[in-house]
């Protein structure tokens, strides 16, 4: 029977109040004594299977009810204490579990409270986007983690760093590579005649979670073999930056003025990031290339044996005065719609083109992976973009393991579509009407609309539905 033993007091707590009972009538009842009892409902006791057919038979009581977890709330709780402000704060499930159970009520409370938490979070951030939309940049106050501070600076700002580009441009031609000549075989020599570093690929079983790991004792950057060989460049890229490119990085790094060691930290390797792709496609080369291929990625990527995502990305980079590209921007999600990523030529166009409208084509792309799609899209102001949207694999999968897959879309203003070869099929059956998200769009009869927009009143007519749950007025 000691398989069969469950600890249960908060709920038989909760039967003998909802019975108006006290400890001793209860024991009395369950023939045990008053001081089980107590320890019983304390959870220092279990439930045998005895005690669980003798409530039931005196008290009519649910077996299931004593038997089932609270797993719907603590699973809501964990949520709850899931959110970066909290995480830390509860070491396990336990905890969760016991308040969850002895204190269903005040658990309730706690999950409405983030949800509406939640929710006015998300308010305030539309209501921001609509006055920055309207020439207004908001202050607002409030507790801001390090990431979301690097991902404001580096989404807003011009994806261009000059002092990177600069010495990344003079650091590949001092390898005195011929036209054509692999790149990686250059980087891994540097970085085992400067520095004594030698690069490994190991299998998964030996760095099952790590994408890199520089060893600094045995002079040795590991690499994972989940990796395609165009990550496994980046990686390499990575540390020839750190080590070739400091200087530069450093100046940019100030130039950002971020406020704590935490945000310096994510973002000088943003930076690295970025100079691994000033080294692995420098500037000139790749403008000129870029042009005379009309910015076709698919041409890009394999003239510089790159992935389609390191090709996409270098295009937001191309802004150097008087020799600046197309003004391209980026913005990849997963298939739950999170946004992993955005960034621009001229800053992530924010205001104008928001990026979370359902109906762009980098939500479709996810119904047809490795396909490029293209669309011409019109916003409610009457702005254009191009956009072309297609879907990228992540690290290589185990056969047990699910592919983890996102999607990037790639952008520009629509004046710019004839210098770009994805213009002359987009627009070909009209334009997409999109808006910047839900919230702030006020399109009417939408088949798309997820959420109401916060700049209209919700319409409560009962003698008319429109298209969307959320008609407004």
């Amino acid at each position: 029977m000691a398989d069969n033993k469950i600890f249960a007091g908060p709920r038989v707590r909760r039967i003998r109040n909802g019975l108006g009972l006290t400890q001793t009538a209860m024991a009395e009842a369950l023939e045990i004594s008053p001081s089980y009892l107590n320890l019983i409902e304390r959870n220092q006791r279990p439930l045998t299977v005895q005690l669980l057919l003798k409530l039931a038979a005196v008290y009519k009581v649910d077996l299931d009810e004593l038997q089932g977890e609270a797993g719907g709330t603590a699973s809501q709780l964990r949520e709850v204490f899931a959110d970066p402000l909290l995480a830390g704060e509860v070491p396990g499930d336990h905890e969760l579990i016991e308040v969850a159970e002895a204190a269903p009520n005040a658990a309730n409370g706690i999950v409405k409270l983030y949800r509406a938490y939640r929710e006015q979070a998300a308010r305030l951030s539309d209501l921001a986007d609509l006055l920055a939309r309207e020439g207004h940049e908001p202050s607002l106050a409030g507790a801001r983690l390090p990431i979301d501070e690097v991902r404001e600076k580096f989404e807003r700002r011009p994806n261009f760093y000059p002092r990177i580009e600069d010495a990344a441009e003079a650091f590949h031609a001092s390898l005195g590579l011929s036209p054509g000549e692999d790149l990686a075989p250059a980087l891994k020599a540097w970085l085992r005649n400067k520095h004594g570093i030698v690069v490994r690929t190991l299998p998964i079983h030996t760095m099952p979670n790590l994408r890199r790991r520089y060893d600094r004792h045995s002079m040795r950057l590991f690499l994972s073999e989940r990796l395609s060989p165009f990550d496994q460049l980046r990686e390499v890229a990575i540390e020839v930056s750190l080590l070739a490119l400091g200087e530069a990085m450093l100046a940019e790094l100030e130039a950002l003025s971020l406020s704590t060691s935490e945000a310096r930290r994510l973002g000088r390797f943003e930076l690295a990031r970025y100079a691994a792709h000033a080294l692995i496609m420098p500037y000139g080369a790749f403008l000129a290339a870029a042009q005379r291929a009309r910015y076709d990625i698919d041409i890009l990527r394999s003239r510089f044996n790159v992935s389609f995502e390191q090709a996409a990305n270098r295009l937001t980079m191309l802004q150097r005065p008087g020799a600046a590209g197309v003004s391209f921007f980026v913005l990849e999600v997963d298939n739950a719609g999170h946004r992993l990523r955005k960034a621009g030529a001229q800053g992530f166009p924010q205001a104008k083109f928001g990026g979370g409208c359902p109906k762009l084509n980098i939500h479709a792309a996810f119904a047809q992976p490795g396909q490029v799609l293209v669309d011409a899209v019109e916003m409610p102001d009457g702005t254009g973009f191009l956009t072309v949207a297609r879907t990228l694999d992540g690290p290589q999968a185990g056969f047990n393991e699910r592919v983890r897959r996102t999607a990037l879309l790639v952008g520009c203003d629509i004046a710019q579509r004839d210098e770009v070869v994805y213009g002359q099929i987009a627009g070909a059956h009209g334009s997409v009407a999109v808006g910047t998200a839900c919230r702030l769009c006020e399109r009417q009869g939408c088949l798309a609309r997820a959420e109401p927009p916060v700049t209209r009143p919700l319409g409560l007519d009962e003698m008319v539905t429109g298209l969307s749950a959320f008609d407004f007025q």
